[in-house]
């Protein structure tokens, strides 16, 4: 079942000369970490302000938790979870004092509210810094913060827009940690043009290019079905690397759909990837090139991203 889905969803502005959204077709499972991946202006923010009811679409439909958005009522709002890209507090506030406020808009009472606050300090990781001022706090723990304040009325569906784009190494595996343990409480959208943040916790993943959807697969799927795999030799210098490339060129091998070369490395994206291997190797001896490794290895996303809209960002 989708916990989210669009169909032909279009945003477009300034009278139809910029288009956001172009024909968009969205599928979410239930209970999954969906990773929304694409490059900066791909359309994913104008998406997630549709599906959280910000903004209203310039023709289409889209379902969340199987409601109609058109006309969204109360109480599927109360259903939605959302933190922005850079998420602003009340630097005065302490993190437990802000969850409890949170907690009361949604109509709990204190003894509630206070209870749910400290449920979800204990989930984020924050209990120890609790009764210090959010001003006080780093980039890392606002973003956790912000998570645990988004989650506080228990929705079924929780948007995250960019929530790692600045945060540094530490802050970015706290925060990652933290979405991870969502995972079977509620679904997650967890919008990104972070590789590394999407193959580490989501489960599912889609890619928007230029506002369609051009991609969507569980994340261990997507290199099989859209990416060839990988035949990397290493050489020992970045000349002999060159030359075999030269010469690979030369002999056009059909079992390669792509060959690209840095430094000491040539990378081969073989469409049979036992013959591309066997006639790298058979390559590298004819020419007596000094080869110092050969891996292969499956299509990682990066591989995917840049075969799917590479050079559209």
């Amino acid at each position: 079942m989708d916990a989210i889905r669009t169909s032909a969803l279009v945003k477009s502005y300034e009278r139809g000369k910029v288009l956001a959204l172009n024909g968009l077709d969205l599928h979410v499972p239930e209970g999954s970490v969906f990773g929304f991946l694409g490059p900066n202006g791909a359309g994913k923010t104008t998406a997630i302000k549709i599906l959280t009811g910000l903004v209203e679409p310039t023709s289409g439909d889209a379902w969340v938790a199987g409601e109609p958005m058109a006309g969204s009522s109360s109480r599927l709002r109360s259903q939605i979870g959302y933190l922005s890209q850079d998420p602003r507090f009340y630097s005065w506030m302490t993190g437990r004092e802000l969850l409890v406020f949170a907690a009361e808009l949604y109509g709990a009472d204190r003894a509630s509210a206070r209870r749910r606050a400290d449920e979800l300090l204990e989930l984020s990781g924050l209990v120890r810094a609790a009764t210090r001022r959010i001003g006080g706090y780093s980039g890392g723990m606002v973003q956790r913060l912000g998570v645990a304040q988004a989650i506080v009325s228990e929705p079924r569906i929780l948007f995250l827009d960019e929530p790692c784009a600045s945060l540094d190494p530490l802050g970015r595996r706290d925060v990652l940690g933290f979405i991870a343990r969502l995972r079977g409480r509620t679904t997650v959208l967890m919008s990104t043009h972070i590789l590394e943040d999407v193959e580490r916790v989501c489960d599912t993943v889609g890619i928007i290019d230029r506002g369609r959807m051009v991609a969507t697969a569980e994340t261990g799927e997507l290199g099989r079905r859209f990416a060839p795999p990988v035949v990397e030799l290493g050489f020992e210098t970045a000349d002999a690397a060159a030359a075999f490339a030269s010469a690979w060129a030369e002999a056009g091998n059909a079992t390669v759909a792509a060959a690209t070369t840095e430094g000491e490395v040539v990378q081969l994206r073989a469409l049979d990837l036992a013959q591309a291997r066997a006639s790298a190797l058979r390559l590298v001896a004819a020419k007596g090139l000094p080869l110092a490794r050969l891996e292969t290895r499956a299509a990682s996303l990066e591989d995917v991203f840049v075969r799917l809209v590479g050079g559209t960002s």
